[in-house]
């Protein structure tokens, strides 16, 4: 019998990743940020609601100059913050995805397949519910506010309960709200992007290229990429796809693996990550959450099929899409569970994968351009993620006391 190491591919993953594995001190961010999140989007409300509406509005639509004469931007800081400050955020979320993929949970194709189909259907149930109930309605552009997972908050909600649930449980809903989040990038590039510019998006494109070219010759120093992703943000802005694209593409550029011994992709997160989780998401939130809520505006959204769309989508679509998906991946034996989660947990980490908060949001501004509507999607957000919170929590606590194991794997 052979006592020397494993040298095969799942071997030197397992290695890899007890040698540096950034998830800990990810998740451990990621429940913090909720918190942060919380405190802004409550500023957000006091702000709207109690020193006024107005006041709200006419600060976030304050314009910014940056640059001078023709290599000028011009946006309101609304604008800077979604169009800006965000490419930030998911060039974090595009380095942990890719991370995942590449030596994390998701690279293993046994582990990977539960959170993947789990996610898919987490996104598609959400979108034909929302279809269904507002039909050929105005408002029916929005069919992907529902299907976004709000990490920082899911994961945020998830440390309430402290030891209660597992390790697997906590990977497990990360590593759906990982697939989700590189769905609804997708749809967004495909669906929300407009006046598509070939001549800026080739110049993107080429941006990109500079990055892999860089990359072959050997440029290491992290400083010399950031003029080029600068460009390559700039193009995507004036492209007409969203910018944010720009910065998931960036990121899965990122080597994965060392280069001359440095982690050149955990590095970056482990500096970045912080800037996004308690910067750029608590400002998103202060930029987009306001709203008065006052009778008109409430009796609005409640005669309205809008909010209720949303919010059946992040409650009921997610609840069982991401449980109906993974319980048929079970049954048909295509994915296996952690061995410390429970079969009812499952449950309550799909009531957790509608907390649809900052994407979800996100999707709404490129969705809606009437203030009313978009308002009115915010109501639906705010309600589908509350009821989606306090129903996983319900159910976690409950799946942590009693439930069977999941069924066996295959052979």
């Amino acid at each position: 019998m052979s006592t020397g190491p494993e040298t095969t591919p799942q071997a030197v993953r397992r290695r890899v990743r007890r040698a540096v594995d950034p998830l800990p001190e990810f998740l451990h961010q990621e429940s913090s940020s909720g918190v942060a999140l919380l405190v802004a989007t409550v500023a957000a409300l006091v702000w709207a609601n109690v020193i006024g509406e107005a006041s709200y509005t006419s600060f976030w639509e304050t314009g910014l100059t940056l640059g001078f004469g023709s290599l000028s931007l011009e946006e309101d800081l609304h604008g800077w913050v979604n169009d800006g400050l965000m490419v930030l955020f998911f060039f974090v979320v595009g380095l942990e995805i890719k991370r995942e993929l590449a030596v994390g949970r998701l690279s293993d194709r046994k582990t990977a397949l539960l959170p993947v189909i789990a996610a898919v259907g987490g996104v598609v149930v959400p979108a034909l519910i929302f279809v269904a109930i507002m039909g050929g309605r105005p408002g029916a552009d929005g069919w992907a506010i529902p299907m976004a997972t709000d990490i920082a908050f899911a994961v945020g909600v998830l440390a309430l309960l402290g030891d209660r649930v597992s390790a697997g449980v906590k990977l497990l809903l990360l590593s759906i709200a990982i697939v989700d989040d590189l769905i609804a990038i997708s749809v967004i590039a495909l669906f929300y992007s407009e006046g598509i510019s070939l001549l800026w998006l080739a110049a993107a494109v080429i941006g990109l290229g500079m990055v892999v070219g860089m990359r072959m010759v050997g440029v290491r120093r992290v400083a010399a990429y950031i003029p080029v992703g600068l460009l390559v943000w700039v193009a995507a802005l004036e492209s007409g796809v969203h910018p944010t694209v720009a910065g998931v593409a960036l990121a899965l550029l990122t080597p994965a693996q060392p280069v001359n011994g440095r982690r050149v992709l955990e590095q970056l997160e482990h500096r970045l990550h912080p800037c996004s989780a308690f910067a750029v998401l608590p400002l998103f939130a202060l930029a987009n959450a306001g709203i008065a809520l006052d009778g008109e505006v409430l009796a609005d959204a409640v005669a309205s099929p809008l909010p209720w769309a949303i919010a059946a989508g992040l409650v009921v679509g997610k609840l069982l899409g991401i449980a109906g998906a993974a319980l048929l991946a079970l049954r048909l034996r295509v994915g296996a569970l952690g061995e410390d989660v429970r079969l009812a947990q499952v449950w309550g980490v799909a009531a957790l994968g509608g907390i649809g908060f900052t994407v979800s949001l996100f999707v709404a501004q490129l969705a809606y351009t009437d203030p009313e509507v978009i308002d009115l999607a915010k109501i639906g957000i705010f309600a589908g993620s509350l009821v989606s919170a306090a129903l996983g929590v319900a159910l976690l606590t409950r799946g942590a006391r009693a439930g069977p194991a999941e069924p066996p794997a295959p052979p």
